[in-house]
Order: C-alpha cells, then structure tokens, then sequence
C-alpha cells in the first residue's frame, strides 16, 4: 500500500528533519509514529500525501506517487477544520461536492456516514453547535466519504478530554473494520499507540528518523475490555521505554 524508500527532508539550507526513512505499510495496516517533539512525524504524514516533496528518495502509494494517488488519501488534521457556515451533513459532503458527484448520491452516502459515526440527530447543526468529540466525528466522516484507500490522521483527538478520545478510538477501529482502510496516525500518547495499532513506528529527532518498529498483535476488535489486559500494559511499557531512549539519545 505505501513504500518510502531512502526519503529525507530538508528545507533550504537547514539540517534535515527526516533522514534516510525506510517504511512498508501494508494494505490493512494501521500504523502509528510516536516520537519527541520535532522529530518528524508530522512532516512525514505531509510527504506521503504529497502536500510536500521530498528532498531525496521515493514514496509510492498503491505504486503511485503521492500526488498521483491524491483521490485515494485523505487526510485528517489535529483540528475538525469545519467551515462555520456549513452544516454537519454539508460539512461531510464537501469533498464529494468537489468531485461533482450527483445530489441524490451525496446525500446518500452523507447520510449513511453521519449515521455510522452517531451524528444523525444533530447534522441540521453547525459546528459552533457541537462539542469538540463531535466535531471530530464530522472530520472522520468527511475524510472517509471519498472512500479513501489511505487515511492519514495527525493527532485528530489529542485536544480530547481523555473518555471521549477513548471512545473516539473504539469508534475508529470499527470504521476501519468496515471499510477497510489503511492507516498512519500520529500521536504523543502511548496508550493510544497501542489501542489503535498493528505496528508502531518510533522516531528519533535530529534528524528524524526510524528508531524502532514494534508490533502489537492485540486481537481485533478492540474494545475497553483491551485496556485491562495485562499484554496490553506490557506493550505500554514497550513503547514507552522505547520512547525515553530516543528522547534520551
């Protein structure tokens, strides 16, 4: 699904931010970078969606460039990024409003995606009216009404009071079981990790680059139940060590 080969980052005459990145995501994958403050992570989610070049190196989604797979990637921001004077099923709409995509078809998959994300009673609303776990819901079924192959995520739920990101993550991973796409997220919080993932990628800084790659083979679905389970604390503890001596090095 997504390769980068030798992929390193500059701007102008500044030390690299990412250097020499190695990665194979696979199709059904959901991964996520971890790592300090300025290491990379989200300069990297940029590059693979094509918002941004690569100074050296390679980055083929589904065998096409980034730009050349445009159609198949959505991209999901810390902040819902929701225009104020549309409503919520307008708000969801949009990206198929700019794919001329006909009335009758749009409003059927708007509907369908604001029901599976639990929005139906408020999507007359506008975003001053909803809560901040609700907004992002209204970001997810945005991103996922082109039907994209790759859904980047850039701590979507990090300004979350910690019940509702927790529930939003739960929520997540059961759109991903329905539909079947594959994932990059980025996060500072552990725990999230390894709720959400099958492989996390841990960054160095300075320049950015892989530290660690490690796997949670967690059953699916996940659910609260998964949090209590002591392989769950163990793959915590992991990642967290993992994390400190990057931020040690």
């Amino acid at each position: 699904m997504l390769t980068l080969s030798n992929v390193s980052k500059r701007y102008g005459s500044s030390p690299p931010v990412l250097d020499q990145i190695n990665l194979v995501i696979d199709k059904g994958e959901f991964v996520s970078l971890i790592g300090p403050s300025g290491c990379g992570k989200s300069t990297l989610l940029k590059l693979i969606s094509g918002l941004t070049s690569p100074s050296s190196g390679s980055i083929l989604v589904g065998g096409m460039t980034p730009v050349q797979a445009r159609k198949t990637i959505s991209y999901i921001f810390q902040d819902a990024t929701l225009l104020p004077w549309r409503t919520v099923s307008r708000n969801v709409g949009l990206g198929l409003e700019l794919e001329h995509v006909s009335r009758e078809t749009r409003k059927q998959k708007v509907d369908s995606l604001i029901e599976l994300v639990g929005l139906s009673h408020v999507a007359r609303a506008y975003p001053r009216q909803l809560s901040g776990g609700m907004k992002m819901r209204v970001s997810v079924a945005r991103a996922l009404a082109t039907t994209p192959r790759l859904l980047l995520m850039d701590e979507p739920f990090g300004a979350l009071d910690e019940m509702t990101r927790d529930r939003l993550n739960e929520e997540l991973l059961r759109l991903r079981a329905e539909q079947n796409w594959t994932a990059v997220f980025v996060t500072h919080s552990v725990a999230e990790a390894v709720f959400l993932s099958t492989r996390i990628i841990v960054l160095a800084p300075s320049p950015g680059r892989i530290a660690e790659e490690i796997t949670i083979p967690l059953p699916f679905p996940r659910t609260s139940a998964t949090r209590e389970n002591p392989q769950f604390d163990s793959f915590v503890t992991e990642v967290s060590r993992a994390l400190r001596g990057v931020h040690s090095a």
